[in-house]
């Protein structure tokens, strides 16, 4: 019995450990080393070399959409692997399981946010957080997509597979 419930509490982190480690990695984006003054040494040239007529105020809405875009896609992707995280082994798409997401997403960006309050050269910012939150949506939109396009492709092809919303 012991044996089994080490067995399935090891599978279990294994859907978690994408989760963990994007996690990680938002938490290491927070840091004094990718603030909008660090990001500017590097966006910005970019963003001279692409666009060498650009004006500077034009550099710099370049520079902070880089940025937004940055939280979306981060959350995004930590959106994706925690519904990969709360569904486990088991097929198809709930909503019970993108709700449980994006409370996880939403509150990991509240305390993210909480957290570059102590960080120097970082700010709390409520417009992250709805950022952030989009991210996370969107991601759920997409994930919501697939699950019906595999639906719909296991049920053409005769396969017998999961209903993909419940």
């Amino acid at each position: 019995m012991r044996q089994t419930l080490l067995s399935v509490s090891r599978s279990r982190f294994v859907y978690w450990l994408p989760a963990i480690l994007v996690a990680i990695l938002i938490s290491i984006f927070s840091t004094h080393y990718f603030s909008d003054r660090q990001t500017a040494k590097v966006i910005i040239p970019i963003l001279r070399y692409l666009f060498p007529f650009a004006s500077v105020r034009m550099l710099h809405y370049g520079h902070v959409a880089i940025r937004k875009l940055a939280h979306i896609t981060e959350f995004g992707v930590f959106s994706i692997t925690v519904f990969r995280g709360i569904r486990a082994e088991r097929q198809g798409w709930r909503w019970t399981w993108a709700l449980a997401t994006l409370l996880i997403a939403v509150t990991y960006a509240g305390l993210d946010e909480w957290h570059q309050s102590f960080v120097p050269l970082r700010h709390a910012s409520a417009r992250d957080v709805a950022i952030d939150a989009l991210g996370a949506l969107l991601a759920q939109g997409l994930v919501w997509l697939f699950a019906m396009w595999r639906s719909n492709s296991l049920h053409n092809t005769g396969s017998s597979g999961a209903s993909a919303a419940h």
